[in-house]
């Protein structure tokens, strides 16, 4: 054989493993590692429903170490999965201006990436206080909305959270009228702009 028809051989037994290796391949996406069949992907819906159980399972064992009563609530919300704590007195799991809040909510979101190993934008409620929040902030945006277009000069407001920034920027966007964030954390804050 010639050193030529040996080479394509040598070609074409390589480019048949290699479309054996792609076919192997193709399989094992079907099957898991024990040989199962994959199970069906679930629906986004379904994704968030299973991020907030994950949520809850860590949220309680917290409450248990802590001593602490409080019943979960677990919802989906637009694009993200929602859990709250409410009853009891929970308001060292607040803390001041709901720094600890924040604090939970971050280590509930690992607790998720943890187990799924995706991102999660879960929302964690204590008490209430982030729907109590939210209310007003909403009117605090209405309110400089209408300062904005009164004046027609652009308004800043006080640092606010990354979940307080998002309100604002919603209600203002509502208002007709357009906000940027500026500064950085934690002293980061809202600019509401003129028309």
């Amino acid at each position: 054989m010639s050193a030529e028809a040996e080479t394509q051989t040598e070609d074409t037994v390589d480019e048949n493993s290699q479309a054996a290796e792609v076919e192997q391949a193709d399989d094992s996406d079907h099957t898991d590692h024990s040989g199962q069949p994959e199970q069906p992907r679930l629906s986004r819906v379904e994704q968030l429903e299973a991020e907030g159980d994950i949520a809850a399972d860590y949220l309680e064992e917290l409450l248990d170490i802590a001593d602490l009563d409080g019943d979960l609530d677990m919802d989906v919300e637009g694009d993200r999965a929602a859990v709250s704590i409410v009853g009891g007195d929970l308001q060292m799991l607040i803390g001041r201006d709901g720094g600890v809040l924040e604090a939970l909510q971050e280590l509930t979101r690992l607790a998720v990436y943890r187990v799924t190993g995706e991102r999660s934008r879960l929302m964690l409620d204590i008490a209430g206080y982030r729907a109590e929040k939210r209310t007003e902030l909403i009117a605090l945006a209405e309110q400089t909305v209408a300062q904005v277009k009164e004046s027609g000069a652009p308004v800043s407001l006080d640092p606010m959270s990354p979940f307080e920034r998002k309100v604002v920027h919603d209600a203002v966007a509502e208002g007709g009228l357009s906000s940027e964030s500026e500064g950085v954390e934690p002293r980061r804050f809202v600019v509401v702009l003129p028309g």
